[in-house]
């Protein structure tokens, strides 16, 4: 879900990333056993760097979007989720506000497998989605860790009609299959019905969306497939 701003501003983030450096030192002592701290580092990067990609996706965010929201330099974004350059506390912090996250959900995963990403039925991760209104809910149903993270499936309900309804472009290509109700969708200049059991393959870089929502409730599968880290 969708976690409110933090009251306190960025002095609270800060020292609430106070406690979470501890906590991450904590973890790097666990696992020091097995791994040398050149190897440390380089996990926790890749952890922050994923936590990083996947709230600024929940959002519905480019790396320039996030880059304005935060203060930081688009150079820096894309070097902490590329795993280019670890990022400070303060910058942490600054992306703490920005994204309505507490500091501490950047190091989850820390000492996790996520080889296997299992969402029970009804607890996808509500998510924004820029131009929507009352009625219309997208749930994004897991993602998986760098370098796997290709596919971006989301559940998506509409049960209120919005005239008109935003269409939308993105990289790489996408898959829709139907569950329930009637809708026509958009594709470029083509519209096309939408019935339970229908599916639709398409380019990304082609507007597309929703169109008129015939029989409501409507409910569909979107998977998009994207180049990992982007």
């Amino acid at each position: 879900m969708i976690l409110p701003k933090h009251g306190a501003g960025t002095n609270r983030a800060i020292r609430e990333g106070i406690g979470v450096m501890g906590s991450a030192d904590d973890m790097a002592a666990d696992l020091a056993g097995s791994t040398d701290s050149a190897g440390l580092e380089e996990a926790l990067g890749a952890v922050i760097a994923d936590r990083v990609r996947e709230f600024r996706i929940q959002h519905g965010w480019t790396v320039g979007k996030l880059a304005e929201q935060s203060n930081l330099s688009k150079g820096m974004l894309s070097k902490i989720e590329n795993v280019q350059a670890s990022p400070s506390l303060a910058t942490l912090a600054r992306l703490s506000d920005a994204l309505s996250v507490p500091v501490t959900a950047f190091f989850r995963g820390l000492s996790e497998e996520q080889d296997v990403v299992f969402v029970k039925a009804g607890s996808g991760q509500d998510i924004q989605h820029k131009g929507s209104g009352p009625g219309h809910r997208y749930q994004m149903l897991g993602a998986m860790r760098a370098p796997h993270d290709s596919l971006e499936p989301m559940l998506v309900t509409l049960t209120e009609r919005t005239e008109p309804f935003p269409l939308y472009q993105h990289a790489g290509t996408e898959f829709i299959f139907m569950i329930s109700g009637k809708m026509e969708y958009c594709y470029g200049s083509a519209r096309y019905l939408l019935e339970p059991g229908d599916a639709m393959q398409f380019v990304g870089e082609v507007m597309h969306g929703p169109g008129e929502l015939i029989t409501l409730p409507i409910q569909f599968l979107a998977i998009k497939s994207v180049s990992p880290g982007s």
